[in-house]
C-alpha cells in the first residue's frame, strides 16, 4: 500500500485563458468512480454549451483507477496531461474538469497540451491539497480512574484520538504509524504501570 498521497479538501474552480480560450478547472474529491463521474456530469450539465468538457480522476490510494477522456479534442492532448499532472503531484481520489470555450485561435497539439495540463496545475496550486498518510488503527482500553490523563497524554503528543468510549471501562481509539507501534506499546505500558489494554486494527489514511 501507498504509505501516503495528496488529495483536496473540497471542490472548487480555477479559470485562466490561454489566446482567447478559456480554461476553467473543476476539481473535486472523489471517494469512488461513481462520485468522479457524478460530479463529470453536473460539470457537463452547468457547461452544456461549452467546445470541450474533458476530464481526468484518479481513485485509490495505490492509484488503481485512472482514467480521462480528451472529449472531442486531438487524441491525447487533454485527458492524458490533466492525468499526467494529477499523478505527477501524487494526487488520488481526485476528479478534474476542464471545461474550454474556444476564443478562436488554435493552440496547436502542444499548447493544447500545455493548456490542458496546466489549467490542473494552477487549479491544484491554487485550491491547495493536503498529504494524507496510511497509519494503523489501535485500540488501548483504560479504568476511569486512569483515562483522563492518558487522554490528555495522548492528545498533548500529537496522538490521533479518533473516538472516545465510556462503559465499564473507557475505549480510545487512535491512529498510529507503523513504525510507532513498538513504542507506543512501551509508552502506554509505562505510564498506565501495564493496567492499560491495547489492541491494533486495520489499517486506514489520515491526515499528515
Amino acid at each position: 500500500m501507498q504509505d501516503e498521497y495528496r488529495t483536496v479538501t473540497h471542490s472548487g474552480v480555477h479559470e485562466t485563458e490561454v489566446n482567447r480560450s478559456r480554461f476553467i478547472c473543476a476539481l473535486a474529491p472523489a471517494a469512488t468512480e461513481q462520485e468522479a463521474q457524478d460530479f463529470l456530469a453536473a460539470v457537463r450539465k452547468e457547461h452544456a454549451d461549452a467546445t470541450h468538457n474533458c476530464w481526468a480522476y484518479v481513485i485509490g490510494a495505490d492509484a488503481a483507477i485512472q482514467k480521462a477522456s480528451d472529449d472531442g479534442e486531438p487524441g491525447g492532448t487533454a485527458g492524458v496531461p490533466m492525468l499526467q499532472m494529477l499523478l505527477r503531484r501524487d494526487m488520488r481520489y481526485v476528479v478534474a474538469v476542464v471545461t474550454r470555450y474556444y476564443g478562436g485561435v488554435k493552440l496547436g497539439a502542444g499548447g493544447l497540451i500545455r493548456a490542458y495540463g496546466g489549467a490542473v496545475g494552477e487549479a491544484l496550486d491554487t485550491l491547495g491539497t493536503i498529504t494524507r498518510r496510511r497509519f494503523r488503527l489501535a485500540t488501548v482500553t483504560v479504568d476511569h480512574q486512569r483515562a483522563g490523563k492518558v487522554e490528555n497524554d495522548l492528545r498533548s503528543t500529537g496522538r490521533e484520538v479518533r473516538d472516545v468510549r465510556y462503559a465499564e471501562e473507557v475505549t480510545i481509539e487512535i491512529g498510529l504509524p507503523d513504525a510507532d507501534v513498538d513504542a507506543f506499546r512501551a509508552w502506554l505500558a509505562d505510564v498506565t504501570a501495564g493496567a492499560a489494554g491495547f489492541e491494533l486494527g486495520g489499517e486506514a489514511y489520515g491526515d499528515a
